[in-house]
């Protein structure tokens, strides 16, 4: 009887806010699929779908709850809330689903919006795990705004929830259309890969919307974010973290961190994509073989610059490999000529300009940047913590090296320079592709 008059009373709700509804498709029972998945989710409203598929259980944001009178009857719906803030909020959820899932009917059906944040309905992004996880069959909802003027679109850029409400009040009538999908059951493939099985999911529903899917998700938004508060366009931040974090095994405090060293060298760059001239300048070093050759690597796409998403596979595949003891050990001990322990600022300079090839290089302010206790000199631990902070000199190091080795064989091998030329230039070819495989 509560479960009838509630869903009354959200029928006259949307109906005095003049919605129309168009129903396609037909919904199947909580035995046949125990989950329903509702995409693209792009405003409040789409609460109607509850309505619709009558007032299963869902899964919504706690901020939810503080929306006006959308809040409310979210709380009638016995919903599972997700918390951004909580770092356990995500493993209690996915329990939460479960137990639902698989109660043998003594739970409604739970709806969820798999894509976990409002978009603009032009594609669908990445769907999150928790509604797949369970194993159990999963029916695709659709929902579409085929209205001349949006007034509904909520997105974390744009219009607030009061003045959409009041646009939407203005309208004459809003139509919302809500489709019904086949049940899709999960292979046992499907089942022991969620991923595969969200995937496979997200496919057939872009499909029979018409719109694309992008790898793009929530963390891809805090990262515009953030890139704004470095004073980046704010689209430097779109990096597909799904897709990174997946294949190089990063967390989003990670990139961030990335992206602050990012902002250092890009903030007095227009749109946020570094040349080498500001790469040099960075890295207080001149433009010389090995920078060009280190920034080449990190220029994937080879227009002359590098942008966030580059830098950050860059760092992560080509510098952090190359920071390691060893290497640095080799570092410091070609620096510290007079093997006791530590190098001076004559030991210092003479290297690097030997190595860079410039006679009248001022390391004065590197040098500084490196002697942490300004004690004159550079010990080990300086010299590790240093390039800890500043992965990239590991591997301008190490490129330097090569470059020293190759022009050693040349000189050694004059009689074979073509040969020895052309089997060192396939080496290192091979080496850069293997760098710059593909992310």
């Amino acid at each position: 009887m509560c479960q009838r008059v509630m869903a009354a009373l959200g029928r006259a709700y949307y109906f005095s806010m003049g919605f129309r509804v168009v129903v396609k498709g037909k919904q199947v029972s909580s035995s046949q699929a125990p989950i329903l998945a509702v995409a693209p989710h792009s405003t409040f409203f789409d609460g109607i779908v509850c309505i619709v598929a009558g007032l299963p259980s869902t899964v919504s944001r706690v901020e939810n709850l503080a929306t006006p009178i959308f809040g409310r009857f979210v709380r009638c719906l016995q919903p599972v809330l997700v918390s951004r803030k909580d770092p356990d909020s995500r493993k209690n959820t996915i329990q939460a689903i479960e137990n639902r899932a698989k109660s043998g009917g003594h739970w409604p059906q739970v709806l969820i919006f798999p894509e976990g944040t409002c978009t603009n309905r032009s594609c669908l992004i990445t769907f999150k795990q928790g509604a797949f996880i369970p194993g159990v069959p999963v029916q695709p909802i659709l929902i579409r705004y085929p209205n001349k003027l949006d007034t509904v679109t909520w997105t974390w850029q744009g219009f607030g929830s009061w003045t959409l409400l009041l646009l939407t009040l203005c309208q004459l009538y809003t139509t919302v259309e809500i489709e019904f999908l086949p049940p899709h059951i999960p292979t046992e493939e499907e089942k022991k890969s969620p991923a595969l099985f969200a995937s496979r999911v997200r496919e057939s529903m872009a499909q029979t919307l018409g719109v694309p899917v992008t790898d793009h998700t929530y963390e891809d938004c805090r990262l515009m974010i953030s890139a704004g508060e470095l004073t980046l366009p704010m689209e430097a931040g779109l990096v597909e973290f799904t897709k990174i974090s997946r294949k190089l095994n990063l967390k989003w405090d990670n990139v961030r961190k990335e992206l602050q060293s990012f902002a250092a060298m890009a903030s007095t760059c227009k749109g946020g994509r570094i040349t080498i001239e500001e790469f040099a300048r960075f890295l207080k070093l001149p433009v010389n073989p090995a920078l060009e050759e280190l920034f080449g690597l990190f220029d994937r796409n080879g227009d002359g610059t590098i942008d966030f998403r580059e830098y950050v596979i860059g760092v992560t595949i080509l510098c952090r490999p190359a920071n390691t003891e060893d290497v640095l050990q080799m570092a410091f001990k070609l620096f510290d000529i007079d093997e006791d322990g530590k190098i001076t600022h004559e030991e210092f300079t003479a290297l690097l300009r030997s190595a860079l090839g410039v006679s009248d290089l001022n390391m004065t302010k590197l040098f500084k940047d490196i002697d942490a206790d300004n004690s004159g000199f550079i010990t080990f631990s300086e010299f590790q913590a240093f390039a800890t902070k500043h992965p990239e000199y590991a591997k301008l190091f190490t490129t330097y090296l090569e470059l020293q080795r190759y022009q050693a064989m040349q000189e050694a091998l004059p009689g074979d320079l073509e040969l020895s030329g052309d089997c060192v230039s396939g080496e290192k070819q091979e080496d850069s592709t293997s760098d710059k495989k593909d992310d």
